[in-house]
This record gives C-alpha cells, structure tokens and sequence, in this order.
C-alpha cells in the first residue's frame, strides 16, 4: 500500500535533464489540492456563515424562533448584539446573544 510519503518521493525523484519537469509537476499538483480543498471546503462554510448573519440581522420584533440549545420563543426586544425573548405560556423573558439563534420561524414577505 502506498503513502502519499512514497508518491511524493516517486515524483521529485522522475526529473527530466531538460530542466526539472517533475518539479514543477509537484507544485501544480500541489496548487491544484489547495484549489480543490477551497472550493470542497472553505468556501461553502463561508456561504452558510454569511447566509446565517443574513439571517440573524433580518430578525423582527414578534418574529418566532429557535435558539442554538433548542429553546423556541418569541422576541419581544432587540438590542445591539442580543435579543430580549419571551418563553412558555408564564412569558418568561430572557436575554440571549444574536449569534445563539439558530433559525428564524417567521416568514418575512
């Protein structure tokens, strides 16, 4: 079985007279995982993050959600960074922060 170690030696030990062709073979190959690993992962997780702030600066007064720790309640006060919400038929109110609301209930038109 091979190791990446073993193909790694294999290509920088294949150069060419003309130059060192397996050189510049080794860091096409390796721009090429860096690109890969970007576009499979960097940038989706960067799309999710930007879509979830969207989210979480478009909540309204009244607007229903769900908190990160599952808790379901109504917000009834926006600050700076957090949220005043009340919870349960008694209408507790609590104070959470802006990035512990997980998903937003209410459809805004």
């Amino acid at each position: 079985m091979f190791s990446f170690n073993t193909i790694l030696l294999a290509a920088s030990s294949q150069t060419s007279g003309a130059g060192g062709i397996g050189t510049w073979g080794m860091i096409i190959w390796i721009v090429l995982l860096i690109a890969l690993m970007y576009f499979l992962m960097i940038r989706p997780q960067k799309k999710q993050q930007k879509k979830e702030k969207e989210m979480r600066e478009s909540i309204q007064i009244g607007d229903d959600i769900i908190t990160i720790s599952g808790l379901y309640a109504r917000i009834v006060a926006i600050k700076d960074d957090s949220f005043i919400v009340e919870t349960g038929p008694d209408r507790t109110k609590l104070r959470i922060a802006r990035s512990a609301v997980s998903q937003n209930l209410t459809v805004h038109e």
